[in-house]
């Protein structure tokens, strides 16, 4: 198959340093919601980058479930892959891409558990399903087939007990460092804007595409 010539231009919109926040929030904020608002499929999407003890890359998506002042948060098994990784090393990477709209959003910054009562708040507010698919999963171990899972999670139906979230099961907070607005121009001259910390304070740059 042929790709070389799948190209098409990006004419969705511009960004104008007239029209930038001195802090990066409040602008993610308004494009996660015209993400949302264009009926963008998974606007909460995001690629989560992370390395291993050799310095290995891994990247996966996953869902972002809370934008707080102090970044953006996620959920997951604390024996997954990722989580062995990040308790390696916390810094990690994240990749929003808005198709409908030409923007990705790019940030660098550190990953954190946050606290067990945070987590127990999300988590019972799962569909009951959800709930018992994380409990009955061991996220990232081999498995023997996907009857394994089922019978799980019937045995859970079973006991007719209320699922709790188990305790290696909860969210991460990404605090960022970095973020890079990306807007895509008509003859790939695209919008980069990098916002990052300068003696604690954000500034923000243009960068060439």
């Amino acid at each position: 198959m042929d790709i070389s010539d799948m190209r098409r231009s990006y004419e969705s919109g511009e960004l104008n340093e007239a029209d930038l926040p001195s802090s990066p929030k409040p602008l993610f904020d308004q494009w996660l919601a015209e993400a949302v608002e264009s009926d963008e499929r998974d606007a909460n999407v995001m690629v989560l980058s992370t390395v291993d003890q050799h310095g290995g890359p891994s990247s996966r998506v996953v869902l972002a479930k809370q934008v707080t002042p102090e970044g953006i948060i996620f959920f997951t098994n604390y024996d997954s892959r990722k989580a062995a990784e990040i308790k390696v090393n916390p810094r990690v990477a994240l990749n929003f891409h808005w198709a409908s709209l030409d923007r990705m959003v790019r940030i660098e910054g550190r990953a954190e558990r946050i606290t067990d009562v945070e987590s127990d708040k999300y988590f019972d507010s799962r569909p009951v399903g959800s709930r018992r698919g994380a409990i009955a999963s061991p996220q990232s171990q081999v498995i023997e087939s996907r009857q394994v899972l089922l019978d799980e999670v019937e045995k859970l139906e079973r006991s007719g007990e209320e699922p709790h979230r188990p305790n290696n099961w909860g969210g991460y907070l990404v605090r960022p460092k970095v973020l890079e607005f990306w807007q895509g121009r008509p003859d790939r001259l695209h919008d980069r804007i990098r916002y990052r910390v300068v003696d604690r304070a954000w500034a923000w740059e243009r960068l060439a595409p």
